[in-house]
């Protein structure tokens, strides 16, 4: 141990801990690690950002190395630390929260920064790039409350970032300054045929427009032009292009001009420190793209180990697009330079185009939309610049009759040195390796083996074809659970754990064969309200899987202040209450108290240590803005006061409020009582909804006014206030007892049918039976603030649940 040297990585990004994972491989003992990361999380894919921001992926889906793999390999993590200084002469670095490091060897890889036009207006808020985790949340924070988006920037980037607000809602326009998009990846024919593609599903764009100024008082209201016009948005996004991080390697005495300036080696002007990834300036050349930043860490890594390697020569580069039900590649040269010529198909029916650019025999730039297949295996042979004289129209992939060859023949036919998963360098020969002679049966397995799939996962169609020709019938059809710990359904374990009698977390796990022991983020708060929903007398909630802001009972904010909202209820409070909690905020200095839209009282910006004695102070129940569990109850005044009102719409939300409070659901659930036809409550977009009407209660149930607005289904009309306690208790039990984890009674009503549910409710017997079993569960609860008054149970339970990001 004494003999290692000491390597420290500023930098946990894809980059800088690919070469750590290179290094580990061919020098598993020669260097004690560290690393300092600036964000709170473990190397995760930058390049899944967009599946994050689309809905297709959380942050465990994105995490490329867990914690666990740091441990494993003795390596010293400094999570959300950004290294300040280096002192080249000792060689040490220095932490923003106190830390430093000795090094023999320092590895720079602290990637880029968004280039942020310079326009006046620019520093508003809801203005920002589009680079990591923290921008994915503002922009999935702000659809919840603002409806318009532009996106600045008609690249790849710009477009991928388009597509995910338009998942979340959001009425897009792009902004491009160009006449076409993607024009630094796409010639102009390809450009028309995505933009039509793209315009299908919603996206609008703004060509030939130069931004002049951004619009709006604290917040932006619009983006200006150049010529005058202007365009009203809630949020603009800027994706023009990334700069190169080089403030701590310029201060540190670094040479850098636009990047960093390395060598073939990675290596900078001062002896003993490196540079990898996009900080990196090659020969004039810095690259923000995956592979030639692996292949960067390789040839680092090889010069790190002592071993022999021709060094970095520059990367040729390829591209996707990572839009859904959009196939885009594009790589080397794509408009033809003289002495080129090119071969081209089109097929406008299908969606298909295809253009090779051709010099001197050799194949130098591709482009492909509607049909990818091919392009791993043009890619290699751009890469090689052999001769492909002779065989031009059947690289194009067009065999006799205008019928293109099967994926499946394609892959056969290639060579084993081709490159199948550009992010990560794995070739065909290397998959069919792990296939054939490690014995991996399923594309988790390959995945695992050789990480091909593991970045964007572009790659994975192709990944199972070759999967299938060399496995045949040993292929394994993994079937797909509630997470990856697991290939069981909610009802599946929901009936074991019936059947079993299983009566915690760990038993569940053990008995039904979990593959990781632990669980993760998706499986363990699932599990913790099935087990609670099944046993709510014999199960004990375990606080340890629960979301950070269950635990901490109150909602974390972006900048790592807490919300905290006391329970009012049917929104109806006193004076003496209103007093109580100005007094409050007034003592703890809350920079903010807002009235919600569920007629209620947020107090904004509180620190962590001040919320047990915050809440003991205020000594009023939890409103439970945090949890999946009842919310709010909304109401109108009702026949109380206005002249309209047919019912006592605020004594019968009250009602339902405290019948429900503190109730656990699948997910987040939302009541509203209106006193008349009029719906000044709203009723019909939410959870559970009751409509005044002459002699009686509408009751409504599955409505959603959130991304996706969905309203009502009448259930039935009842007469009395008791029948509607009734019903709401039968009908949220019964969603409790049959929802899958996470899913708003929106959803779940689309997916069992309204009529199922009626048929679950018809009986005055079935519906007495799901009432006593909510009234046991409700029986066994209590308000959850109570629960960490003492700082000893706020140190305990304060810790996050694994893998899980504070704003979750």
């Amino acid at each position: 141990m004494t003999n290692r040297q000491k390597l420290v990585l500023v930098g946990n990004g894809m980059a800088g801990v690919r070469a750590i994972e290179h290094l580990l491989k061919l020098a598993p003992d020669a260097y004690d690690i560290t690393i300092f990361g600036a964000e709170p999380y473990p190397n995760y894919n930058r390049i899944a950002l967009s599946s994050v921001l689309a809905g297709g992926a959380d942050m465990k889906d994105i995490i490329l190395n867990d914690l666990n793999w740091y441990s494993e390999n003795n390596i010293r993590l400094f999570m959300g630390h950004a290294v300040t200084r280096i002192d080249t002469a000792r060689r040490k670095v220095f932490s923003d929260k106190g830390a430093e490091a000795e090094y023999d060897s320092l590895i720079l890889a602290t990637g880029s920064n968004p280039f942020m036009l310079p326009l006046p207006g620019a520093d508003k808020e809801g203005v920002i790039g589009f680079r990591d985790i923290k921008d994915c949340e503002i922009m999935m924070e702000t659809s919840k409350t603002y409806k318009k988006a532009v996106v600045i920037g008609g690249g790849l980037l710009g477009l991928e970032a388009a597509r995910g607000l338009l998942n979340l809602g959001m009425d897009v326009s792009v902004v491009h300054i160009h006449e076409h998009i993607m024009d630094r990846q796409l010639d102009t024919a390809a450009s028309m045929m995505l933009r039509r593609e793209l315009e299908s599903q919603g996206m609008k764009f703004l060509l030939k427009k130069h931004s002049e100024s951004i619009v709006g008082r604290k917040r932006v209201q619009a983006l200006k032009f150049a010529d005058g016009s202007q365009i009203e948005t809630d949020l603009i996004v800027m994706a023009v292009g990334i700069r190169p991080d080089v403030k701590l390697a310029k201060a540190s005495g670094i040479e850098v001009d636009r990047g960093i300036v390395v060598n073939d080696y990675m290596e900078t002007s001062v002896p003993g420190v490196y540079a990898v990834g996009e900080c990196a300036q090659h020969r004039g050349i810095f690259y923000g793209l995956v592979a030639p930043l692996y292949e960067q860490g390789a040839v680092l890594a090889k010069r790190l180990a002592g071993v022999e390697t021709e060094g970095y020569a520059g990367s040729v580069t390829s591209t996707k697009l990572k839009v859904s039900g959009v196939n885009v590649f594009s790589a080397g040269v794509f408009k033809e330079p003289e002495g080129a010529r090119s071969l081209r198909y089109q097929d406008e029916i299908d969606g298909i185009y295809k253009k090779l650019v051709i010099q001197d025999d050799k194949l130098i730039g591709a482009v492909l939309f509607g049909d990818t297949g091919d392009g791993a295996k043009l890619f290699s042979l751009i890469k090689k610049g052999e001769s492909i004289k002779g065989r031009e129209k059947e690289l194009l992939g067009i065999a006799a009759g205008g019928q293109s060859e099967s994926s499946a023949s394609r892959l056969e036919a290639m060579a084993d040195d081709e490159i199948i998963c550009g992010c990560n360098g794995v070739s065909k020969g290397a998959i069919k390796d792990a296939i054939l002679s490690k014995g991996c049966t399923s594309v988790g397995d390959i995945k695992a083996c050789t990480k091909a799939s593991a970045s964007c996962g572009g790659c994975k169609p192709e990944v199972a074809e070759l999967l299938q020709i060399y496995a045949g019938d040993k292929v394994v059809s993994v079937k797909e659970g509630i997470c990856g710990c697991t290939t069981l359904s909610r009802d599946e374990i929901v009936a074991e754990i019936k059947r079993m009698g299983l009566k915690t977390i760990k038993e569940v796990m053990n008995v039904l064969e979990w593959n990781n022991e632990e669980g993760c983020s998706k499986c363990r708060p699932s599990l913790n309200y099935y087990l609670g929903m099944l046993w709510p007398e014999e199960y004990k909630d375990e606080k340890e899987s629960r979301f950070t802001n269950e635990r901490y009972h109150a909602n974390i904010q972006k900048d790592g202040t807490y919300s905290v909202v006391p329970r009012i209820y049917g929104g109806v409070t006193s004076p003496a209450e209103l007093k109580k909690i100005a007094e409050v905020a007034e003592k703890f200095e809350v920079p903010l108290v807002k009235f919600t839209g569920g007629q209620r009282i947020d107090l904004l910006g509180v620190k962590k240590e001040d919320l047990p004695k915050m809440w003991e102070e205020l000594d009023m129940p939890s409103g439970h803005a945090y949890g999946k569990a009842l919310r709010t109850v909304k109401t109108c005044v009702g026949s109380t006061f206005c002249r309209f009102g047919t019912q006592d719409a605020m004594g019968m939300g009250i009602r339902l409020e405290k019948e429900f409070e503190r109730l656990n659901t699948p997910a987040k659930v939302k009541l509203a009582v209106s006193g008349c036809p009029r719906n000044c409550a709203e009723a019909t977009i939410k959870d559970f909804g009751i409509v005044a009407i002459d002699g009686g209660w509408e009751l409504h149930v599955g409505g959603n006014g959130g991304v996706h607005v969905r309203a009502t289904d009448l259930l039935c009309v009842v007469k009395t206030e008791d029948e509607v306690v009734e019903w709401a208790s039968a009908f949220l039990q019964y969603y409790r007892e049959n929802a899958q984890w996470n899913e708003r009674t929106s959803n779940w009503v689309e997916r069992v049918g309204l009529d199922s549910i009626k048929q679950a409710l018809e009986k005055k017997e079935d519906r007495l039976a799901l009432q006593e079993r909510i009234k046991t569960a409700l029986g066994v609860t209590k308000d959850p603030w109570k629960e960490i008054v003492e700082e000893k149970e706020l140190r305990k339970n304060f810790e996050p649940l694994a893998g899980v990001p504070a704003s979750v």
